[in-house]
Parts: C-alpha cells; structure tokens; sequence
C-alpha cells in the first residue's frame, strides 16, 4: 500500500524506455554492495545522480535478477570421515557455479559426517540436475538427500 492509499503494482519494464535515473540509481546501489564505495553520497556522486534521487528511487528499483531470494537449494549429505571429502563437495558445487550460503558440518561419527549445504543456483553453469548427479558420484558421497529449493529445475 502506497502513501496515497493506493495498491503498489510491480511492472517488468525494458530499462531503455525508462528515465536514466532508474539505471544510475541501480549502479549506485551496485557500489555499495560491492564495498567500492563506502557511502551513498559517494555512490550517487560516482553514478552522476544526486544524493535525493537515489534515496527517492533506492527502494523501488531493483536489478531483475535479484528482486526475488533467488534460486537457492539446500542438500544434506553423508560423507565419509576422509580428508578432502568436503572439499571436493564444494568444489562440485563451485564448478557448476553455484554460491554456497551455508555450510553446516557435524562431527563425524562411526566414520560418517553429516553436512547440510544451502547454495544459490541461479548462475549455474551446468543444469541444477547435473550439479545433483555429480555430488551423488563425487568421491566420498555415501548419500545426497533433499532438504529444501526449487527443485522443479533439477531434472
């Protein structure tokens, strides 16, 4: 609901038509998320808007890939207690593109250890289902079960 009493209505618009502010105002948000600027005046000023337009327009302009949370799966997985085994997971997951958001590892027991991995698959550079395929085969995998995502992309 809008100050005004109205309903706020999201829209998927080509930047291209849309004033210029909107495309600067997102570059300047892009600079504070990467640390290469630390304040949002200075993020304005290198992105050619000034200070109020970005504090109007900052909190309704979204890049279209991060309006959403995302594509984010979450794995739990038994592994057996050799060394190198987890780093190979991840680096399963790194290969495919995948961004690990949380990696929770038990301690291991009767030569197994219980992990728990949350990843965001939305730039995977191999399909979601081949990610699944190659942590099942991968070296020390006893076992891969779903926990949680959209999984409807795995294939």
């Amino acid at each position: 609901m809008r100050k005004d009493g109205n309903q706020s209505r999201m829209l998927l618009v080509d930047s291209s038509v849309l004033p210029k502010v909107f495309s600067q105002v997102l570059e300047a948000k892009e600079l504070l998320a990467s640390g290469k600027v630390s304040t949002a005046a200075e993020a304005a000023r290198v992105a050619g808007i000034s200070r109020s337009a970005f504090y109007k327009y900052r909190d309704a302009v979204y890049p279209y890939e991060s309006r959403g949370i995302g594509r984010i799966i979450t794995v739990y997985l038994e592994l057996r207690d050799k060394p190198g085994v987890l780093s190979g997971v991840l680096s399963e997951f790194a290969n495919a593109g995948a961004n690990i958001l949380t990696v929770n590892q038990n301690i291991p027991l009767k030569g197994r250890a219980l992990v728990s991995i949350s990843a965001r698959i939305d730039r995977l550079t191999v399909p979601a289902g081949q990610l699944i395929r190659n942590l099942h085969a991968a070296q020390g995998v006893e076992q891969v079960t779903r926990v949680s995502g959209e999984w409807e992309y795995l294939g």
